[in-house]
């Protein structure tokens, strides 16, 4: 084998080694670059879909509160029927005792008011 072909062979394989060692030295760069790429272009629509999910979640909060709010309303309404019969009860008690003052005192018990003459036309 002659020197210049050797030198030839050794070239090749020294030019075959750098090329090897440049793409291994910068495949993790380039991976980098293309996850730094996608990163660039889907981050602003990532935010934007975070920031409509915060907004939707405080509305339904408030939904929530709302509704919470009325049934706690509700059940309450329905709990205050006993103060309501306790209140007609002492209305009705209030009606008699005046009724019974009226009619020792010479008076005719409660009248109810005489109606006003409707006009119709």
């Amino acid at each position: 084998m002659d020197d210049q072909e050797m030198q030839l062979k050794v070239r090749r394989v020294t030019d075959k080694f750098t090329e090897s060692m440049y793409v291994l030295a910068n495949e993790p760069s380039v991976a980098l670059y293309r996850l730094q790429e996608h990163v660039r272009r889907s981050l602003p629509e990532l935010v934007q879909h975070k920031t409509d999910m915060q907004s939707w979640e405080e509305q339904s909060q408030g939904a929530i509160y709302t509704v919470e709010y009325a049934c706690s309303a509700v059940k309450s309404m329905s709990n205050s029927s006993f103060c309501f019969k306790n209140i007609d009860s002492l209305l009705h008690q209030a009606i008699r005792m005046k009724e019974q003052i009226s009619s020792s005192q010479g008076r005719s018990p409660l009248v109810s008011a005489p109606h006003a003459p409707s006009t119709s036309s």
